[in-house]
């Protein structure tokens, strides 16, 4: 370990006199300094194979959720998306096709024989293809080839100059091995390319990247209690805020809690605080500072209904969420008297109560957005649950990144028999309306759902 801290020390001396080129990210980035000196789109856009449409009737209705849409379905991504996708030689002009598979295949966990020998050999010729076929040829192996390419990985690391890609491969390799040896080799990598880098959005993924290589490193804990000034009444006050608590872990689903324009937390029939499972994990799992990756910590702008078109999502009503860099500063911030046009992250940390500016996990929404992630909604779904059965999460499934509500529907007639993505609508419907912030946060690593009780505690005592 000794080794490991010098390598590191060297390494933050080099870049706290060269970091000053990106000023935006500067607190975030030296927040972690300080310490260790003392640590495509959320819609699915795979394939529209049905389209669905909302019925005359009240009750919502999704065609492509009926048995046999649903068999047709696998049937054209097995046999269409997948196969027939990857007979094709590996060129230029068939990237865009085995792109396609590659997102079919994480969609529906997809894994065989024949299949595994072509993504196999996808690393004959890695170095060649273009980055967007790179970036998704990771994203699927780090979703359905966990432990399967270490060494190739190992190797790609060497030879790419690009920072999404070095970004994912790096983390399949911390996913595999947290060893001292490896953790100072990537530290090493990272750092050189971030003094290199003249590209904002490359600084912030690899910024992001040493953030998360550090994290692991220290072990650092996310001290849920230290968190309990965001509940207080007088948080972000006259704001509807939907709360979106979640494990490290987001195999795990967290859930929602929903406080009012007047402080106060939305409660059931019953007269208890309102809750419904939801889930932050993307299809990949790769981390949230990522394109697909999990939905980042941090705080979202809120901002009104609507309902989606694809055939994915669904009809049920979605809550609109926007993160820093997509929009203006007067909209994010909701004050039309800033003059600023662009972000920087003390702008960003004027939102966060006094006791959480310097938590560093609660900047990834501005991080991931400087990166470049976009359209991250809360959303409903009609993707087969079937596809997910033997995951920790069933019965929500994944999505590119968004925060996904459970939706039961008839395999008869298409109708929505349940939905918790419509509890949370009307919970925010019945809070003012969707006119404020989300805030995804993350309370600890138990492996295990978040449920109501572990965070009622903090919900119903007495800030002080």
């Amino acid at each position: 370990m000794p080794t490991l801290w010098l390598s590191f020390n060297s390494v933050i001396t080099e870049l706290t006199g060269k970091i000053y080129k990106f000023p935006k990210l500067l607190l975030p980035f030296t927040l972690y300094l300080t310490t260790m000196k003392k640590y495509i789109s959320c819609v699915f856009y795979l394939f529209i194979f049905l389209n669905c449409s909302a019925q005359i009737d009240t009750i919502p209705y999704a065609a492509n959720t009926t048995k046999e849409n649903r068999a047709n379905e696998y049937r054209h991504l097995v046999n269409n998306s997948i196969s027939k996708n990857l007979s094709l030689p590996l060129t230029d002009s068939t990237e865009e096709n085995w792109e396609d598979a590659f997102y079919a295949m994480e969609l529906i966990n997809y894994r065989s024989p024949k299949v595994d020998a072509k993504i196999r050999s996808v690393f004959n010729s890695i170095e060649k293809r273009s980055p967007g076929f790179q970036r998704a040829y990771l994203e699927l192996i780090y979703a359905n080839y966990p432990k399967d390419f270490v060494p190739e990985i190992s190797a790609f690391l060497k030879q790419t100059g690009n920072p999404k890609p070095f970004a994912m491969g790096s983390e399949y390799i911390l996913m595999n091995d947290t060893q001292p040896s490896t953790i100072s080799e990537v530290i090493k990598l990272t750092a050189l390319k971030i003094v290199d880098t003249k590209d904002e959005k490359s600084s912030s993924i690899l910024v992001s990247l040493f953030n998360r290589v550090i994290d692991i490193m220290i072990k650092r804990d996310k001290d849920f209690v230290s968190q309990k000034d965001l509940f207080s009444k007088d948080y972000l006050k006259g704001n509807v805020i939907v709360f979106s608590i979640q494990r490290k872990n987001r195999n795990y689903p967290g859930i929602a809690i929903v406080r009012s324009n007047t402080g106060d937390f939305i409660k059931d029939k019953k007269g208890n605080i309102f809750s419904v499972p939801q889930l932050a994990r993307s299809m990949s799992n790769l981390p949230g500072y990522l394109t697909n990756g999990n939905t980042p910590q941090g705080i979202f702008r809120m901002y009104g209904f609507e309902v989606s078109k694809s055939s994915f999502i669904g009809p049920t009503e979605n809550i609109q969420l926007t993160m820093p860099f997509e929009t203006s500063l007067q909209h994010f911030l909701k004050d039309s008297s800033i003059s600023d046009t662009l972000w920087t992250s003390e702008l960003y940390k004027k939102l966060l109560p006094n006791s959480l500016k310097n938590h560093y996990p609660l900047y990834e929404t501005f991080n991931a957005s400087s990166a470049g992630r976009t359209e991250i909604i809360a959303h409903g779904t009609t993707v087969n649950t079937k596809y997910y059965y033997n995951k920790p999460y069933y019965p929500l499934t994944p999505t590119l990144g968004c925060l996904t509500s459970k939706e039961i529907w008839s395999t008869v007639d298409g109708k929505r028999i349940e939905s918790d993505q419509q509890k949370l609508v009307n919970a925010v419907k019945a809070a003012g309306g969707a006119n404020g912030y989300c805030i995804v946060i993350e309370i600890d690593d138990q492996q295990k759902p978040v449920s109501i009780a572990e965070i009622l505690p903090y919900l119903t005592k007495k800030i002080k």
